[in-house]
């Protein structure tokens, strides 16, 4: 049994076996020790999971499973949720003994939700990275091309479901952290609607609602399914989004009416799209016209490199106020030596930054927010490449560079991510195609404010077509 259970737990998705412990074909805690042997196989070659808490997960799945992911072994980020008793060092040197005093509110409906939480996945060090190679841990190796980058912030999540080890994780996405390593592991990738995810109730903002955390999966299902599960705000939250009538489960197995979809197929600046992203593009476009949608070319008038610069500015203060909220906690300030060069280099010009600085900044990201909204307001849905370059080799994206600027221009190859942060429009990256070389591409799926049913039904009835979640890497590491 032992051999055919491994096997069913890598070709389920969470839903199909939180099924499988409702129905009593298998128990909690089976699945729990067969993710713990996944785990323990392929992570030393992987570097996915870099805390474990498989004790943890062992007395929860002693207990009866409730949930609509009743005893689905589950890994959190090693960035922002806080689970009690639990290590969290968002892969800092300064944080490594850091343990978690109380959960967030997201991690009380996690926990709600039924998983069972097996340890913390891979980030960068603060997560201000698209590939995942800290200090403190080492890089993460995508389970497709061992020598390309997972992605980032949630380079490790996405490793991990990618290679089997657990069907969803949880991922977040301040500037395209959770649909950039999506795209570099073929994977499923919502960044939901700003307000959409409480922040509550220790940190009831962050970065103007910029950040959302989520999930990264195999199927659109568990992605509306764990929407249905988290999705909420607290009282006082600053934003909020609307409430579609069913859940997102039921309403994405629907077909969505004739869309209206607009698409660019430019680089939001700086090198013009790779052939293969190119390609990838105009395949989904033919896909999109073929299931009777409207689409048309339109590309975003806003100066998005522009934004960026702002947009950094802002990221900047953040980092800097970060560190200075963690230094209660820690007993004492942060030294450089414990630091990446980004992200000293961060803090440094974050305090350099005055508050009349941080006003105009706040009104432009403000205006910003408005201008990109407006300019896709015509569309249902608007389409871009998540990422406008393959992934990068390792190394491309270490937070080592000394030259701050230089590591910034770079993300070029997300243009299309941090400005759907920026607007708080909700953004998903769905696994499109996979190169003769083995390759995953995802595309971008934007949608309005507040309407991800629209993007859920979309994105399913593009993975019936292209049956994405059949697919897996067959070398992990560069091994067979």
């Amino acid at each position: 049994m032992a051999g055919n259970l491994k096997s069913l737990y890598e070709e389920s998705d969470a839903l199909h076996l939180a099924a499988l412990v409702r129905n009593g074909d298998v128990t909690a805690s089976e699945l729990l020790e067969t993710a713990i042997s996944i785990i323990e196989e392929r992570n030393p070659y992987l570097n996915a999971v870099v805390i474990k808490t498989y004790e943890i997960g062992r007395a929860a799945a002693q207990k009866t499973p409730e949930g609509a992911f009743g005893g689905v072994p589950f890994l959190l980020k090693n960035i922002g949720s806080m689970w009690q008793g639990t290590p969290l060092t968002n892969a800092c040197c300064y944080m490594k003994d850091n343990v978690c005093d109380h959960d967030t509110e997201m991690v009380r409906k996690i926990k709600a939700a039924g998983f069972l939480l097996l340890g913390r996945t891979n980030t960068p060090e603060g997560g201000w990275s698209i590939g995942t190679e800290p200090r403190l841990y080492g890089p993460t190796i995508n389970p497709w091309r061992a020598d390309l980058t997972p992605g980032g912030s949630s380079g490790g999540a996405a490793a991990a479901v990618a290679e089997r080890l657990v069907p969803l994780a949880e991922a977040s996405d301040g500037g395209g952290s959770i649909r950039v390593p999506s795209s570099c592991c073929g994977l499923v990738g919502l960044k939901p609607s700003r307000g959409r995810i409480t922040y509550g109730p220790q940190a009831p903002d962050c970065w103007l609602g910029s950040v959302s955390t989520f999930c990264v999966t195999r199927t659109v299902r568990d992605t509306a399914a764990y929407l249905d599960a988290v999705a909420g705000t607290l009282p006082g939250d600053p934003y909020t989004a609307p409430f579609p009538e069913a859940s997102w489960l039921e309403t994405s197995v629907h077909a969505p009416a004739r869309l209206r979809i607009g698409c660019t197929l430019k680089p939001a600046w700086n090198e013009r799209l790779a052939p293969e992203v190119e390609a990838a593009m105009r395949t989904t476009l033919r896909l999109l016209q073929s299931l009777g949608h409207d689409v048309e070319e339109h590309d975003m008038a806003v100066d998005l490199r522009s934004v960026w610069a702002d947009y950094n500015l802002l990221n900047a203060v953040e980092t800097a106020a970060d560190f200075d909220r963690l230094a209660p906690r820690i007993g004492r300030p942060v030294r450089q030596d414990e630091l990446a060069p980004v992200n000293w280099a961060l803090i440094e010009h974050g305090r350099s930054l005055s508050a009349l600085d941080y006003s105009r900044v706040v009104a432009a990201l403000r205006k910003a927010s408005h201008e990109i909204a407006r300019d896709i307001a015509d569309y249902d849905v608007f389409l871009t490449p998540t990422l406008t370059q393959l992934p990068r080799p390792l190394g491309y994206w270490s937070m080592e560079e000394p030259d701050l600027d230089a590591y910034l221009d770079r993300w070029s190859d997300a243009g299309y991510m941090f400005c759907f942060n920026v607007s708080g429009l909700p953004g998903m990256s769905v696994p499109v195609v996979l190169t003769d070389r083995k390759v995953p591409i995802g595309v971008q799926l934007v949608g309005r404010h507040g309407d991800e049913a629209t993007l859920l039904q979309l994105a399913q009835q593009m993975q019936d077509e292209l049956r994405w979640q059949e697919r897996r890497p067959e070398m992990i590491a560069g091994r067979p």
